[in-house]
């Protein structure tokens, strides 16, 4: 239909036979029909916006795959035998060095709580050991070590004393187990502050070492210009 010189395409409705046809204009229509198309039981099977963002997201790994894989000589084929590779050497470096520690900050005191005396330090990291909680165990042998050397006066009782400390001290009244109290006291830092875990041989080290200093007569000083 043509009015003015402007053209304006009319849309023909079928009706019933006996009906003659309804014309409705393009916009309209076109209105009504996105009207209908916006009702939500036409919506009912579309994905939802996780599933969207999903497909979008591999979307961009499978491209990003195709540009790596055109600039890698081989294609396809090239890349993955590069990241096996890489995956084949990173597993090696980890079985060679081990899980990565992280290095004590600082000496902190043996002793964190109340007051005990050796035997029951010893009492207490014999139940770690049955328990195989090899850490615990190990932390209360060094106290143990410790208490009882305090309890035979070879160390003064000082709150605060760090393990280095300790082996220090005694070393010097134990001569011939100094080399195995600083391996102890080192032991005992990587494992309460350095994030080591400890096993079953490191605990018995340390426990045979209690056990000796308990039969060895120390070395006392003697004054000056006296015979020893």
């Amino acid at each position: 239909m043509t009015t003015g010189g402007l053209h304006r395409t009319w849309t023909a409705l079928p009706l019933s036979d006996d009906e003659p046809p309804v014309t409705i204009p393009r916009d309209p229509a076109r209105e009504a029909a996105e009207r209908e198309l916006s009702r939500p039981m036409y919506h009912e099977n579309d994905p939802s916006l996780l599933q969207r963002a999903l497909d979008r997201f591999w979307e961009w790994v499978g491209d990003l795959f195709d540009a790596a894989a055109g600039a890698t000589p081989g294609g396809a084929a090239g890349l993955v035998v590069i990241v096996l590779v890489a995956v084949l050497l990173l597993g090696a470096l980890w079985w060679r060095l081990g899980t990565p520690h992280r290095a004590p900050s600082s000496s902190a005191p043996v002793f964190d709580d109340r007051p005990r005396s050796a035997a029951e330090h010893r009492s207490a990291a014999e139940a770690h050991a049955a328990d195989r909680q090899w850490n615990q165990a190990l932390q209360e042998r060094m106290r143990a070590l410790v208490r009882s050397l305090e309890e035979r006066a070879l160390l003064d009782p000082r709150p605060g004393r760090t393990a280095d400390e300790a082996a220090a001290e005694a070393g010097r009244s134990l001569p011939s187990h100094s080399d195995r109290l600083h391996t102890a006291a080192r032991d005992f830092d990587d494992v309460t502050y350095g994030g080591r875990s400890a096993d079953e041989q490191a605990y018995r080290r340390v426990a045979s070492l209690d056990r000796d200093i308990e039969r060895t007569r120390p070395v006392l000083a003697s004054p000056p210009g006296t015979a020893t």
